[in-house]
């Protein structure tokens, strides 16, 4: 009996490795790898060689795939389904818990507050013991309106009677915003034009074209309104049925829709949407047509007058949430309740876990949305540094991004934290500081798309170091201050800025050269330059904002480049543009256009199969018949930026646009990608600089560029200053947000803000060239950037 229970203890205890054999997801090349547990695992190579696809797309998908299955078949149906990844075998998996970098988007309601949960333990404290007495946890929420009915029930029981009844909920949401925060004001004449008729296009808001059933028909057939009449003809009752009719169904051509006035509509439709989740046509026309201000009635707290009354300690909920959280726990030790112990527990280690990840800056009532991806990212981990939970597997998206490096050595600490509870951590990561503290290091390569997917080393750093990958090459890799740095003469002036946490700063911006923009996380510098030089003519700002796409987009159409390689096919062959279009006349029927069929199985995974008509090309056989410089257009989609490039220089009629468009994704270390190809295949990164490919098109004098280090290997830093210089030489002024210090020692010039975060930040520290920032070492920045540039080889 020993003997075998010893036997079954040692069993158990040779599960140390997560093994994965014959992975081929996206790009990867059936490779095999063995990744210990309870350590940390770090996994390199360029954006694009396929480190996402393992351990995002195979490891952890499959981990949630599991354990989604362990649930009934009901409880199934209402969660998403998942596929199982293209892998041959994977033994050893826990159960994953993810932390990627995917913004905190959605209603425009979530705050800070909301998404960690210290808004709902708040609701309960004031609930309880906030004077005077309000109301429940419903209460003092700004989701929740007040609602008050009253009438007759049917009650079923013994003789069926009808019994009067009222119904009341009170809710804390300010009635005037309905708990935004935030009114917003129409300009009637971006909305209509009131010299044409309906249909004459008088309406201006996207989506409302000639051939729209959905939204324009509903106006032109309701009855309430003539379409051929100029809305300046229209009487009092014609004006307020197009503006503010109540909703109120209708028949158009037979079919049951909605009808209700423009403003209402646009205001559910758009305005009361996430603005930065919306497509840019659309953002761009609110931008234009509305204009938002704080809501007079609740000051911008979002809540009732009722729910601000009840206070704690002389301080009101939205007084709470409004507050810096590194200064909450010193609020929280004065509330003397005995009985209130727990929440206030509860509620002072999560505000720890804020000041501890680097967020105490943040304030609860801060919209989700305006976070950025490191932010977002360090928000979602708040949840797990005091979780008890061990042997998980925590999976890290790049968690450096948007830190300086002062807060890198914090994540690092977080990271090895988790580890030394018996989890086991894996993160994708560039930064050598995150690399350096591995117990395990990945290696994938050796390029990026069809170059890459293999691996290319495994084992500890020492050995890393010691190999001859590229990640090795240029671990050491130290950028140095520049002999002689670019003179200026104009300068951009900018007086009293005090956007969010900035103290009436005035800063001299040099224009001409390369200036970075430094400092720690939340010190005020996106703040700076979003609210005061962005939106300057001829000033093209390239911010953090992820860029969106479905499986039909690709970065032939993100980037425009589908558009003259479209013409020049049907000028070649005497045709219509749109036959060139899988999403338009020229798309397979069989698919759509799409390339596959899409099968749903209900509570199973989704089954696709590769479109038996069209072979996967999406297009109409007739349309692959015409050819342009020898090749069909769907054999054009297939190719890589660089081979486009060549195939542009092949052809007798150059094509000027699509030649600089194909150029720039170059230029951003994107020649590998295969135009056609859909967004939803492409990394972090490589999303990143294809929206810097993109908007480095437009016009302007002024180009800002926030964190565009961001999901780069070192190998490409170097690109990246050379992409730098270019745009300086050609006569334009760069402002560079960043934390990478190789960027901050190749800068002219640097603007330091601090000297900490939130309302411990918001002034310029130091304003001046990189040797004199190294040289006095006055700030955070100055001191880690002179002990990056001391390791320099």
């Amino acid at each position: 009996m020993t003997n075998e229970t010893s036997h079954q203890v040692a069993l158990s205890d040779s599960h140390d490795f997560i093994t994965v054999i014959g992975a081929h997801e996206n790009n990867l090349k059936g490779i095999d790898v063995t990744i210990p547990k309870r350590r940390l695992t770090v996994f390199t190579g360029v954006s694009g060689s396929g480190k996402s696809s393992l351990v995002f797309s195979t490891i952890a998908a499959e981990s949630q795939r599991l354990i989604n299955e362990t649930y009934s078949a009901f409880v199934q149906g209402f969660m998403p389904t998942m596929t199982r990844p293209d892998v041959d075998l994977l033994e050893g998996l826990t159960t994953a818990i993810i932390v990627d970098q995917q913004r905190l988007g959605g209603d425009p309601r979530s705050t800070v507050g909301t998404q960690t949960d210290s808004n709902a333990l708040l609701r309960i404290l004031f609930s309880r013991f906030g004077k005077p007495y309000y109301g429940s946890p419903n209460a003092f929420s700004f989701n929740v309106p007040s609602v008050r009915a009253s009438g007759s029930i049917t009650v079923e029981k013994g003789n069926a009677r009808a019994v009067k009844t009222t119904f009341q909920r009170l809710g804390g949401m300010c009635s005037k915003c309905e708990g935004r925060g935030t009114v917003s004001d129409l300009d009637l004449s971006e909305l209509y034009d009131e010299n044409k008729s309906l249909n004459q296009g008088a309406i201006k808001v996207p989506g409302y074209g000639p051939d729209s059933f959905w939204t324009l028909k509903p106006f032109t057939d309701s009855g309430f309104l003539d379409p051929d009449k100029a809305i300046n003809q229209y009487s009092k009752k014609e004006l307020h049925d197009f503006l503010y009719h109540e909703p109120v169904r209708i028949k158009v051509n037979n079919v049951n829709v909605t009808y209700e006035g423009l403003i209402p509509k646009i205001q559910k439709s758009m305005l009361s949407k996430d603005q930065e989740g919306l497509q840019p046509h659309i953002k761009t026309f609110i931008e234009r047509v509305a204009t938002f201000s704080i809501c007079n009635e609740c000051d911008g707290t979002r809540l009732n007058e009722g729910a601000r009354s009840s206070k704690i300690n002389g301080l009101s909920i939205a007084d709470v949430c409004a507050m810096q959280v590194s200064d909450l726990n010193s609020w929280i030790k004065g509330i003397d309740e005995p009985s209130a112990a727990p929440l206030c527990d509860s509620l002072s280690k999560t505000f720890a876990a804020f000041v501890e990840i680097g967020l105490g800056y943040l304030t609860l009532n801060r919209p989700t949305s305006s976070l950025s991806g490191g932010e977002a990212q360090r928000t979602k981990m708040i949840g797990h540094l005091g979780s008890s939970l061990t042997d998980v597997t925590y999976i890290f998206d790049e968690p450096t991004i948007g830190l300086h490096p002062h807060d890198i050595e914090r994540v690092n600490q977080l990271l090895l934290r988790l580890r030394d509870k018996g989890n086991t951590v894996l993160v994708v990561e560039h930064k050598p500081e995150m690399i350096e503290i591995a117990d395990h290091v990945i290696d994938l390569g050796p390029g990026a798309g069809s170059e890459g997917g293999r691996v290319c080393f495994s084992g500890s750093v020492n050995d890393l170091i010691l190999s001859d990958t590229l990640t090795a090459k240029h671990f050491g890799y130290r950028a140095c201050l520049k002999p002689h740095i670019r003179s200026f003469i104009q300068k951009l002036e900018i007086r009293g800025a005090n956007s969010h946490n900035l103290k009436s700063v005035d800063v001299d911006i040099p224009l001409g050269i390369l200036v970075v923009v430094t400092g720690v996380a939340g010190s005020g510098k996106s703040s700076l330059l979003a609210g005061s030089v962005a939106k300057m003519d001829q000033v093209v700002y390239i911010d953090q904002s992820p860029i969106k796409g479905s499986r039909r987009s690709n970065p032939a159409t993100y980037t425009g480049l589908l558009e003259p390689i479209r013409k020049a096919f049907a000028k070649a062959n005497g045709l219509k543009p749109a036959l060139f279009s899988s999403n338009s006349e020229g798309a397979c029927p069989n698919c759509n256009g799409a390339g596959v069929i899409y099968s749903d199985l209900a509570i199973m995974a989704g089954a696709s199969v590769v479109c038996d008509e069209c072979d996967g090309k999406r297009f109409l056989q007739s349309v692959l018949e015409y050819k342009l410089g020898g090749k069909d257009i769907s054999e054009v989609l297939s190719m890589s930026a660089n081979e486009v490039r060549d195939y542009f220089g092949s052809l007798q009629t150059k094509i000027p646009l699509a030649e600089q468009t194909v150029t720039r994704l170059i230029e951003v270390g994107l020649g590998y990608i295969r135009i056609g190809q859909p967004l939803t295949s492409l990394s972090g990164g490589e999303r990143q600089r294809l929206k810097l490919a993109t908007q480095m098109a437009e016009e302007g004098d002024i180009y800002i560029l926030d964190e565009p280090t961001t999901g780069l290997h070192l190998a490409d830093i170097e690109k990246l200053l050379h992409l730098l210089d270019r745009l300086v030489d050609g006569g334009k002024s760069v402002i560079v947000i960043e934390h990478h210090q190789a960027v901050m020692a190749h800068a002219d010039w640097i603007i330091d803000l601090g000297p900490g975060a939130g309302h411990n930040g918001g002034e310029v520290v130091f304003n001046g060239p990189p040797s004199q920032l190294v040289e006095e070492k006055s700030t955070l920045t100055g001191k880690y950037l002179a002990k990056y540039l001391e390791k320099k080889d």
